[in-house]
């Protein structure tokens, strides 16, 4: 497909595979892409606005460089996709779930993330300021360097991800889980010796 820019308007994708394709700067405007199955498509410097993702699958897809505003993502599925550099604005994401990949430099600051999935994801240097991440699950995810400052952690488990940029003065913690290695990261952050 050429790389100019193209706009998609109000289709109807419902149930639709998108499976192998290419979209390079494509805009998709108020689209439903409810149940969508996504096995290794590529979507390079793309924006949805007003896109409903729910129910829909995704495999070793990739969203980079793209941006999301006012997409609903409830019951979707990322399985080992590419999210970096994107950016979600206004989102909704009930029963979200993202298993594996590489979500690097996304965006999701004040994202509504409560009691979403993250399970073995690279989120380098990702932008969670403000995220509600209340009961979520973010296990063995690799938050290096991500921006943490006023989430919202609470009940959430953090086991086995990578916290070492969390500041645990400027968000909420309470009841969240955490395992032995990361209690000596955090508590060397608050100024402890620990040994």
């Amino acid at each position: 497909m050429p790389d100019e820019e193209r706009i998609v308007r109000g289709e109807d994708w419902y149930g639709r595979e998108l499976s192998g394709e290419r979209f390079v700067r494509y805009t998709f405007y108020d689209m439903d892409w409810t149940e969508v199955v996504n096995d290794g498509a590529v979507f390079d410097e793309c924006t949805f606005s007003g896109v409903k993702f729910n129910a829909s699958r995704h495999v070793n897809a990739a969203f980079t460089n793209c941006v999301f505003k006012g997409c609903g993502f409830f019951d979707a599925a990322f399985e080992q996709c590419k999210g970096v550099g994107s950016l979600f604005q206004r989102c909704t994401f009930g029963l979200f779930k993202v298993v594996g990949g590489d979500w690097s430099f996304a965006g999701l600051p004040g994202a509504d993330l409560r009691g979403a999935v993250f399970e073995g994801v690279r989120m380098r240097e990702c932008d969670l300021t403000g995220a509600r991440l209340e009961g979520a699950a973010v296990t063995g995810v690799d938050l290096s360097g991500a921006m943490l400052h006023s989430a919202r952690l609470a009940g959430a488990d953090l086991r086995g991800s990578e916290l070492s940029s969390l500041d645990p003065l400027t968000v909420r913690i309470e009841g969240a889980r955490i395992d032995l290695g990361q209690a000596a990261v955090i508590a060397a952050a608050l100024g402890f010796e620990v040994g």
